[in-house]
């Protein structure tokens, strides 16, 4: 008995890393839209705006957590809630001032779940006026994407576990922030995001002086 060899189809690289879904990629493309790229390290969100092409996507704008922490002062994680919020928001406008006004949203293999922080950075690009096919109810709360639960857990603690409340936020308190004040820096990082992109702007349409003859 002649036995038949079985052919494994094995999958490309990225789908085998958990990167991209091909198919949905494929009717992206097809559209002829910007794709709005969220992706999530172990470290930061990292948001693009890009256009797809044969030989690879072209990268329009483009912001990430770390970016957020060194450019901005940003004392808290590169990947939560308000930072992925924060990250979708500054690539928004910088796409926006590349002449970019809508986008499809783009999160490769990621779970689509309700108020995920990929759909807080979808939030923060929406906020800025970008135009990305949505459904609202996807999004987290605003008191999430403010960061009010991060300053609520650190009260609790801080009053019932000092203990522990130093050692969940000590990457915080090494800095000399305070966790229960989040809310208030992330409406103070966002204003100078909006600062930063528009100086960004003002030079780049300043007139250059004319050399005289």
């Amino acid at each position: 008995m002649v036995k038949r060899k079985v052919l494994r189809r094995v999958p490309f690289k990225r789908r085998r890393k958990g990167l991209t879904n091909y198919r949905v990629r494929r009717a992206m493309i097809l559209s002829g839209k910007s794709l709005l790229v969220v992706r999530k390290t172990c470290s930061q969100i990292i948001v693009q705006v890009v256009k797809p092409e044969v030989k690879g996507d072209v990268v329009l704008a483009q912001a990430t957590g770390r970016e957020l922490r060194v450019r901005f002062d940003w004392p808290a994680s590169g990947k939560n809630t308000p930072a992925a919020y924060l990250v979708g928001y500054l690539a928004a406008l910088r796409a926006l001032k590349a002449g970019v006004k809508e986008a499809i949203l783009y999160i490769g293999l990621h779970r689509a779940v309700k108020g995920a922080r990929v759909f807080a950075a979808l939030k923060g690009a929406i906020d800025a006026g970008l135009k990305v096919p949505h459904s609202p109810e996807i999004f987290p709360s605003e008191e999430r994407i403010k960061g009010l639960h991060i300053a609520e857990y650190a009260k609790l603690l801080k009053n019932e576990d000092p203990e522990k409340f130093e050692r969940q936020f000590s990457a915080y308190l090494k800095s000399g922030f305070d966790p229960e004040t989040i809310p208030e820096k992330f409406e103070e990082v966002k204003k100078q995001i909006e600062q930063s992109v528009e100086l960004q702007v003002a030079k780049t349409e300043s007139p250059t002086n004319e050399k005289k003859a």
